[in-house]
């Protein structure tokens, strides 16, 4: 089932259903580590998985005779096929990342090849992150620039276009897209105003939903949602949460991701002393987010894992 139809599912039945994100292994690592933590929350029936894809990176090996040998290195590779094998083990939906970064057009239709072929039906599409060292994102110069224009490509081959087709061939795909929102406004952006324009024209290029960055202000979200609805974008919009489990995620966090701590949350927060504390509040606080979303009728709510689940489970145990 694609993720549009199971969000269609959880509004008809009335029910509220929760997703996960998981990063693909470390290269030469295997896939214990992720079926571990699927594993902690399979049992309350998720409605589908998300698997990041990471950025490249440009590195430096000197040789014997004094020169510098460089090479494209990835530290996680591997989001189609541990998205398959996630798919196969557990029946679970899975939805694999796409970015832009690193690529040209060709080599994401080749992926996205293999995706067809796997029966990844359902997939996120992003711009991605400046690679390590670039002081801003550089798009390849085969490649998209932005996410609207990858999902432009995606949504071409479900018409059954592709860049350099072959004669007598008429496969069409049928990917369901998914794409980023920005209740907080993304870094890059030049205004508010223009953010929510660009979340327009990834939908309006073929997008069939959506899921934010995370907030810790569920006020954030509702007005982010009404200011999308008054400019046309009237496909599901799906929160984003990510639990606090350290005590440094109250600096790192707003400073990557965009996105304020509000005042209670600080105060709160101030009384932990440690890692465990601050995970045992991050629960808490995430599950009163959470609550506060199923409450306003919210079919599905996604969850940043960042590989351990277990602050996950407790948060589902309490809410779902």
């Amino acid at each position: 089932m694609q993720v549009k139809d199971i969000i269609a599912q959880a509004q008809s039945e009335k029910r509220a259903r929760f997703s996960f994100e998981l990063l693909p292994p470390l290269k030469g690592d295997g896939t214990e580590k992720v079926f571990e933590a699927i594993d902690t929350l399979k049992e309350f029936s998720p409605a589908f998985i998300h698997v990041t894809f990471h950025r490249e990176l440009v590195k430096t090996t000197p040789l014997a005779d004094g020169t510098i040998e460089r090479h494209i290195d990835r530290h996680r590779p591997g989001t189609v096929g541990i998205s398959a094998a996630i798919k196969a083990r557990y029946g679970i939906d899975t939805v694999p990342h796409l970015i832009c970064g690193g690529h040209s057009k060709y080599d994401i239709e080749d992926l996205l090849i293999d995706m067809d072929f796997l029966g990844l039906d359902t997939l996120m599409a992003l711009r991605g992150d400046a690679m390590k060292g670039e002081p801003s994102f550089v798009p390849h110069p085969q490649g998209h620039a932005h996410a609207a224009d990858l999902v432009r490509q995606i949504s071409a081959m479900n018409r059954g276009e592709f860049l350099d087709p072959e004669d007598g061939v008429s496969h069409r795909s049928n990917f369901c897209i998914g794409v980023a929102g920005y209740p907080e406004t993304h870094g890059d952006a030049i205004s508010a105003e223009d953010d929510i324009l660009r979340l327009k024209e990834k939908v309006d290029a073929g997008a069939d939903y959506v899921i934010t960055q995370m907030f810790f202000d569920n006020r954030k979200y509702f007005d982010f949602v009404d200011k999308c609805q008054k400019v046309g974008i009237n496909v599901p919009i799906i929160p984003g949460i990510k639990p606090l489990s350290t005590l440094k995620h109250l600096d790192v966090l707003p400073r990557i991701f965009w996105c304020e701590l509000p005042e209670d949350l600080r105060r709160r927060a101030a009384r932990c002393t440690s890692n465990s504390d601050m995970r045992k509040f991050g629960v808490e606080w995430a599950s009163e987010q959470s609550e506060e979303l199923i409450k306003a009728g919210l079919p599905v709510i996604h969850y940043y894992s960042m590989g351990r689940t277990d602050n996950v489970a407790q948060i589902v145990s309490n809410v779902f």
